[in-house]
């Protein structure tokens, strides 16, 4: 007999906020613990809602920094979330919030941009700026369930002062199955040979070749995926085996 999926009705609920973290200048991971929290996958979101005094709301979607579970008790996620000038939460999120506020939470969402251990194949992970967040769950899934897959990670970040997990990275890449390569765009450290966007040329050295049949997640600002997308398709990877996941 046929089994018809049931999707859970997501809501509201108020997570408490046990620590919040400086990653760089701008962003924060934001340390939730979450009653009854049904748990998720590497890869999904959440949305936030904050009230106003007046009454108004504002809700924005936020990636889960954390793998499943994420401690012993079962009700910790962590957020990473990076101030935007004209934003309406993630200053109030990065500048305001503290340890022992309420934050209203409504997930967890989404289940295309998401990697499982049991998926078989290398995994490529291409991010931009924050949008190496989603990426980080699924390093930290990867690690979490002891997993021998091949994965690697390529994060384009303007200067180094702007790497968001510095030594979450370190410790991630000193895995035999884990290679972290960072791409500077405007300022590069002492002894990096080159400065400048991800391009064919960056492809070709450091992501896997096509024929190993990678499965590639690309997550960053709009104008990034898209590039990064084409020149992925371009160097002869399968599209279908390109998922993506932007912002902005």
């Amino acid at each position: 007999m046929e089994r018809t999926a049931i999707r859970r009705r997501l809501m509201w609920q108020v997570a408490t906020v046990t620590d919040v973290r400086r990653e760089t200048e701008t962003a924060r991971t934001i340390v939730l613990d979450v009653p009854d929290w049904p748990g998720h996958l590497a890869g999904q979101h959440l949305d936030v809602r904050l009230t106003a005094e007046d009454g108004y709301r504002a809700s924005r979607s936020y990636s889960i920094a954390s793998a499943w579970p994420g401690s012993d008790s079962g009700s910790t996620i962590e957020l990473t979330v990076e101030r935007l000038p004209d934003g309406e939460v993630s200053p109030y999120l990065v500048d305001v919030l503290k340890a022992g506020d309420p934050l209203e939470i409504r997930g967890p969402v989404g289940g295309w941009f998401v990697w499982k251990p049991e998926q078989e194949g290398p995994v490529q992970l291409i991010g931009g700026g924050s949008g190496v967040v989603p990426l980080r769950a699924m390093l930290r899934a990867h690690a979490a369930a002891g997993s021998t897959t091949p994965m690697r990670l390529l994060y384009s970040v303007r200067r180094p002062d702007a790497v968001i997990y510095v030594s979450d990275l370190k410790e991630l890449a000193g895995s035999d199955d884990v290679d972290v390569r960072l791409v500077y765009t405007r300022e590069a450290p002492a002894g990096e040979p080159r400065v400048g966007r991800i391009d064919a040329e960056t492809i070709a050295q450091h992501a896997f070749k096509p024929a190993d049949g990678a499965t590639t997640y690309v997550c960053g600002p709009t104008p990034f995926v898209e590039a990064v997308a084409d020149l992925l398709v371009a160097a002869g990877h399968d599209p279908a085996q390109v998922r993506t996941e932007r912002f902005g």
